[in-house]
């Protein structure tokens, strides 16, 4: 008996397999909820930022609010900015100008919901902005997975959210009274 053994035994290896599926267990759950929190997180972040770019808008073409949120992208590059095209937004949550409606970010789909009452008079080469408002909503891809919330904002400012993650459905230029308001 004078060979020494090298490696591990099948019993080693099997105890250090455990180990690590054990640890994996406990990870990967938590994992997921943070990744959860954080599409969440961001859904929030993209209706501020939906707000106080319709706000630059309205202020930057003499349109009212936007009626869409692919008049808030654009192409970008070397393309001029425009009120069809105003290039204050990123691409992404804004549809990829407009082409994709409702738009996808981060788990999350987001829609503007114009206002009822056009402005008058249109300025040239724009479409007819809202002078009473708007509505943004976003709510999860899939419900427990991308997130667990839906959201709404209007031209308030104020977030709301409904822990069910359904679509809202706005009242109007308003959020849904149903929902409650974030802290």
């Amino acid at each position: 008996m004078n060979n020494k053994q090298r490696g591990f035994s099948l019993i080693e290896l099997l105890i250090v397999v455990a180990i690590i599926l054990i640890i994996a267990a406990i990870a990967i759950p938590n994992l997921l909820k943070s990744r959860m929190t954080a599409y969440q997180a961001g859904a929030v972040a993209a209706l501020q930022t939906i707000n106080s770019t319709a706000v630059e808008y309205m202020a930057t073409y003499g349109n009212g609010y936007p009626p869409s949120l692919g008049v808030l992208g654009g192409a970008g590059g070397t393309t001029v900015a425009t009120c069809a095209q105003s290039q204050l937004m990123d691409n992404v949550l804004s549809g990829q100008g407009g082409a994709i409606d409702p738009a996808i970010k981060a788990g999350y789909y987001f829609h503007l919901f114009k206002g009822t009452v056009a402005i008058n008079p249109v300025p040239n080469g724009c479409t007819a902005g809202y002078v009473d408002g708007y509505v943004a909503v976003a709510w999860p891809v899939s419900v427990g997975t991308t997130g667990q919330n839906s959201y709404c904002t209007d031209q308030t400012g104020t977030v709301r959210f409904d822990p069910t993650g359904t679509e809202p459905t706005p009242a109007g230029v308003s959020c849904p009274t149903t929902m409650a308001q974030l802290p």
